[in-house]
């Protein structure tokens, strides 16, 4: 999953412009879905006042509060599949233009993830029956972790990224029993067994 992107022909689209200026569009982008969570009502950082770097208890009301936590490793995993994704679709584009792509994609979730509508689905069909949303500095957090996996799968072997992927997905189920895996299935068709499962922690 190398990038192929110092190969490209200086006619592509967007060619023109200088790394800074894909970097300056992307920051946007970030800004911009700061202030329309902050506009829906989110709050800046956790409740509780402070700002951890690192908070590791997923079934407490600091979970997707702090800077970074378990599901920051999900929204690395986001980084290669968009990147895979823009890659297939358009590996003639300049890099600039997929990962500002990228950044939008994961912005508009991070912003649809912080709507009523999914936390209140969270809620009802997984075993975060105390999810009431992330603070803004976490949302993103997990946007700057979606960038950090796009820069990645960029530079590394395809087969580095999946193993990464891999180990990433195993450990983190295995720790909290739950993934990036295990929460689309429980956001779209939600089981009860591994409901209990999850529950059981």
């Amino acid at each position: 999953m190398t990038s192929g992107v110092a190969q490209l022909p200086q006619t592509s689209a967007g060619a023109g412009l200088s790394t800074r200026w894909w970097g300056v569009a992307v920051f946007a982008v970030i800004l911009a879905t700061a202030l329309i969570e902050f506009g829906m009502g989110r709050r800046v950082i956790c409740e509780c006042g402070y700002v951890k770097f690192w908070h590791g208890v997923v079934l407490s009301a600091e979970n997707s509060q702090h800077l970074t936590d378990w599901y920051t490793f999900s929204h690395i995993i986001h980084g290669f599949l968009f990147y895979g994704l823009l890659w297939l679709v358009g590996r003639r584009w300049p890099i600039g233009v997929r990962l500002l792509l990228a950044t939008v994609f994961e912005s508009s979730w991070e912003i649809l993830e912080n709507s009523s509508i999914i936390i209140d689905r969270y809620r009802a069909a997984t075993v975060s029956v105390g999810y009431y949303g992330d603070s803004i500095l976490n949302s993103i957090s997990d946007i700057v972790a979606m960038v950090i996996g796009f820069g990645l799968a960029s530079r590394l072997p395809l087969l580095v990224v999946i193993a990464l992927t891999i180990v990433m997905e195993v450990g983190v189920g295995y720790v909290i029993r739950d993934n990036l895996t295990l929460n689309i299935i429980m956001l779209i068709y939600p089981l009860e067994a591994i409901r209990r499962w999850q529950m059981h922690q």
